[in-house]
């Protein structure tokens, strides 16, 4: 099929590089335009971007689409199909019309739960025991379109957020092959009223450890925004991050830890830290954090 993709983040490259392998035509790429970043804020071409230039496929970066010009452009590609993941644009309906067979959206739950922004992270955030990803028909609402393909997937006790992200991107991909190879026969079915949830943008406030919050949530909140934005608490007024943990047993004053071996007390439980990042460094296991930074029991946090 002749198919525009639009992806952005580093979620998106396999799905780009699965149509390429399945032998599909790409008339064009369109992500986020390269924005400044590192130490000397030249601007950086986001990870789809740069596997389309390796490709040699055409890239486009338009700020916005909302414009007559951009949207003439776009339909002027004469494609069968969009594929959508993570592009981080709304598209207008003059966009989402173009293409001959509408526009296809990879998704990183199982809808109608978690529509928005943050699907894998909130999913971690509640204690969900599962997600997935759907192949969704796009239409003008919030994620609201009829669902053509899911595939379900249980979510690890220690999992992370970037790890569930590396899994289901793995999965989108193979996901949304099957998908256009079927087109023909899929029956879209409605996504229904109950059970709508959304995953809310992640707020950079949310990442304050609470530790008198219980255990398994503030667990669920590590691993979540691990490795970003990163949950943090403070030791001796320097800030930490910390990327994995898991519950352990124990209790005490919230927020001290029980043993030399990073055992948290919570507001019940306690919890294991067992990743995590000190400013300026690198991440590290527990037991090479405490070589260069030792937390003896009773440390309040």
């Amino acid at each position: 099929m002749r198919i525009v993709f639009m992806g952005t983040p580093d979620f998106s490259v396999p799905v780009l590089d699965a149509l390429v392998d399945a032998g599909h035509e790409i008339a064009a790429v369109y992500c986020q335009p390269p924005r400044p970043a590192g130490r000397g804020k030249k601007d950086r071409p986001t990870p789809v971007h740069a596997r389309a230039e390796a490709l040699g496929l055409t890239v486009r970066h338009p700020v916005s689409l909302k414009k007559e010009p951009e949207q003439a452009e776009f339909a002027a590609l004469g494609a069968e199909i969009a594929v959508v993941v993570a592009y981080g644009l709304i598209l207008p309906q003059a966009i989402l019309d173009a293409p001959t067979r509408g526009c296809l959206n990879i998704h990183a739950s199982l809808l109608p739960r978690w529509r928005g922004a943050a699907p894998i992270h909130r999913a971690i955030m509640a204690g969900d025991a599962e997600t997935g990803i759907c192949i969704m028909q796009m239409e003008a609402g919030l994620d609201t379109g009829p669902v053509l393909l899911r595939e379900e997937t249980e979510i690890g006790a220690e999992e992370t957020t970037g790890e569930l992200h590396d899994r289901l991107a793995v999965m989108g991909a193979g996901l949304i092959v099957q998908a256009l190879a079927r087109i023909d026969m899929l029956i879209p079915e409605a996504q229904p009223e109950e059970g709508v949830t959304y995953a809310h943008k992640i707020d950079k406030a949310e990442a304050r450890i609470d530790w008198t919050k219980p255990a398994a949530e503030v667990d669920r909140l590590i691993r979540g925004l691990s490795p970003f934005p990163g949950a943090w608490c403070e030791v001796g007024g320097e800030r930490l991050k910390l990327l994995g943990s898991h519950l352990a047993s124990g209790n005490g004053t919230a927020g001290t830890t029980l043993d030399d071996a990073l055992t948290v007390a919570c507001g019940d439980g306690a919890l294991r830290i067992t990743r995590l990042q000190r400013a300026g460094k690198g991440p590290q296991d527990g037991e090479s954090f405490l070589r260069g930074m030792p937390v003896p029991a009773g440390t309040r946090l």
